[in-house]
This record gives C-alpha cells, structure tokens and sequence, in this order.
C-alpha cells in the first residue's frame, strides 16, 4: 500500500509511519491477551504452576491458570489501549494523505490476478482455527505446548510445510536461549537463590516506601521494563519470574497479580527497533528513523504503565475474589 502510493520514501514517510507502527504495535498489544500471545506468558504460567499449584490443595487451583481465565484477565489491556495506539500515531505522525483508494484499488487488482486461494491454503486456515480451538478448550488437560505441535504435526503429515522449511526457518537459538533462561530460573528457586533476592528486593523496596499496594506493582512493573529493554520478553520473565513471584508471597501480595504485571510489561520495551521483532521487522523496511521508535515508543510506555497499573488495582483484584 505504502509503494503503491507513492515511490519516494519521503513523500510518505508519516504515512508509512502510521502503518508500519500499526502492525508492530497491533502485534505487541494483543500478544498480551491470551497465553499463546508470546512465550512470556506461557513461561509465567508454568511458574505459578510450579512455585504454587499443590494437586492436594482445592485453595491453590487457582494457579493452573487456563486460556480463557488469562484472556478474562488480560484482554482488557488490549481493548483499551488499541483506540489509545491509534490516536497517539496519527497525532504524533500526520500523514501526507488520507486517501489510499486508488493505492487499494491496485492492490485488489494484485490480488486478483494471483487467483484465488487454493485447497491447501483453506487446510492451513482449518489447522490454525482448529489449534486456536484446542488452546482455547484444552489448555488445561494438554498444555499449550502439546496442542502446538500437534498442530505442527498436522502440517507436516498434511504435506502443508517440509521439514527443510522449519529447520531453515526457524531461531533455533532463541529457543536454546528461552530453554537456558527458563533452567536459571528454576535453579534460583531450587538452590534459594530466588528467595533471597526476593527478601532482598522487598527490604529495598519497603525502604522506599514501596512494600506493598500501589508502590510494589509499579516497582515490579518498571523492573521488569528495565530488564525487557535489555533482552527479549521472554527471557526476561523466565529470570525475574520466580524472584518476583516469591517476592510477592513474602510481601503478602497476590502472585497471580504480579505474574501478569510481570508478564505485561515484559512487552513495554518501545523505545529502540530492537526491542521487539515485530519493530525490527518495519525497521527494516527503511522508511522509519531510530528516533520514530522512541518518540512514539516513551509515549506508549508511560500510558501503557499507567492503564496496567489501573487494572492492577481496580479490576484484578475483584476477578481473584
């Protein structure tokens, strides 16, 4: 749409501006909604289950948290800060034009000369609604893992994808880097580790002021910025989930509560194009500049902390009664 608007990048660079972060953002604030979203919310949920859940005790079911209680929890996140995200980019880049018709109308021209869609693109959509379906209603007996790659399986029998894309395709580091974060913390937890920091952050914070209530969530959530500003989401909530969370028992707090202030604001690192994949991707692209990013990415952090905070303290806590 951006080309076919205008073949000067800098004819269109507020427009492309405003697509380019919509997508990235889009992708950002919905990842937080449900568990399949991104793996820092799958890593927080596995650390309640097993820092909290007792199979023996009925008080503690509430830990084996599943995809439509995360959605219940979470989703308002996104609700209120989609319409928020789309005036703060159109204010903060007003673009060159309004009208795109005739820029959709070649693109539907494109479209139609590529044909229309063949079978094995409807099998793909079916297996994708059909994996949606089992995180959805299975979660809780499988697990989110089990169901995805069941739904990998099916489009290896299927035919759908070759081994040799998804060897090629895909960071098997990053998964290597998720599985070396996710083993520190368990060690932290297993050697104590993760207790001692966490009475020694709590005595950091009760000096402060900051030891329980409002003051401890926004403690929690601007650590967890600073942490995520430095490497991924992921990573970030699999070392800070078990000091946080059992910084939360020893202060009386609710852990369910500070694992998704953990969980969310892991994905509050706006401010550089590294910060996210979906930010490096458009910045890729080479229509958007560094500062793009921080302009419109220090706004978003100070109101997406603020909306979090909110629900911390009004809405969290009435869903865990």
């Amino acid at each position: 749409l951006i080309t076919l608007t205008s073949q000067d990048p800098k004819k269109v660079h507020n427009l492309a501006a405003v697509i380019l972060f919509s997508i990235a953002y889009g992708c950002s604030i919905a990842g937080v909604a449900t568990p399949s979203g991104g793996a820092r919310n799958a890593i927080i949920i596995s650390y309640w289950k097993d820092l909290f859940y007792d199979p023996l005790s009925p008080e503690t079911r509430r830990y084996l948290m599943d995809y439509l209680t995360w959605a219940i929890y979470a989703f308002p996140m996104f609700l209120i800060r989609l319409p928020i995200v789309a005036a703060i980019l159109v204010f903060t880049f007003k673009p060159e034009t309004t009208d795109m018709s005739r820029a959709v109308s070649r693109l539907r021209t494109q479209v139609i000369m590529d044909g229309p869609l063949k079978p094995s693109g409807w099998l793909t959509i079916l297996i994708f609604c059909l994996t949606i379906l089992g995180w959805i209603f299975l979660s809780e007996q499988l697990g989110l893992g089990v169901i995805a790659l069941l739904g990998v399986a099916a489009f290896l029998v299927l035919g759908l994808v070759r081994w040799e894309d998804i060897n090629s395709g895909v960071n098997w580091g990053v998964v290597l880097l998720y599985a070396a974060a996710i083993s520190l913390g368990v060690e932290m937890t297993e050697t104590g580790a993760a207790d001692w920091v966490a009475k020694s952050f709590l005595d950091l914070l009760e000096n402060i002021g900051a030891g329980s209530g409002l003051g401890f969530n926004t403690a929690i959530s601007l650590l967890t910025i600073a942490v995520s500003n430095t490497m991924t989401a992921g990573a970030a909530v699999a070392v800070l989930g078990p000091i946080v969370l059992n910084t939360a028992h020893v202060a009386g707090q609710d852990p369910i509560i500070v694992g998704f202030i953990t969980a969310i604001s892991s994905a509050f690192g706006y401010l550089t194009p590294a910060a996210q994949p979906a930010f490096t991707i458009i910045y890729a692209s080479g229509y958007l500049k560094v500062r793009d990013f921080f302009t419109v990415g220090s706004r978003m952090m100070i109101i997406s902390v603020i909306i979090l905070l909110a629900l911390a303290s009004l809405y969290w806590p009435f869903i865990a009664r």
